[in-house]
């Protein structure tokens, strides 16, 4: 089994893995296509509306970079941006952060 990595800078995504968490596992349900919206120095806000809302039945988005704009926009829809696990490993990254929002301890 390849173990994947979180990686991408939030504008830069062009796919989305889709996981769903039960009790201590995670499993990938599919991967969603969305535009990215980093255009070098601007950014698409169709683009930045359209992955809104293709992951807007997400708990979380995790993220290797993201910045002060995309990360307000997601929280202004009730998602939560993670960008504390850059470069680790997706299920145990998601594994973490489930078990800290369990303890009411702030994810990384």
């Amino acid at each position: 089994m390849i173990e994947m990595a979180i990686s991408e800078h939030f504008g830069h995504t062009e796919t989305f893995g889709i996981y769903r968490m039960t009790q201590g596992d995670c499993r990938l349900l599919e991967t969603r296509e969305v535009d990215h919206t980093c255009l070098g120095q601007h950014s698409s806000l169709s683009a930045m509306e359209g992955i809104l809302e293709t992951i807007t039945d997400c708990h979380a988005v995790f993220v290797a970079k993201t910045g002060d704009g995309p990360t307000a926009k997601p929280s202004a829809k009730g998602l939560r941006a993670v960008s504390g696990y850059g470069g680790e490993a997706i299920e145990e990254s998601l594994l973490d952060y489930a078990r800290r929002d369990a303890a009411g301890e702030e994810p990384a």
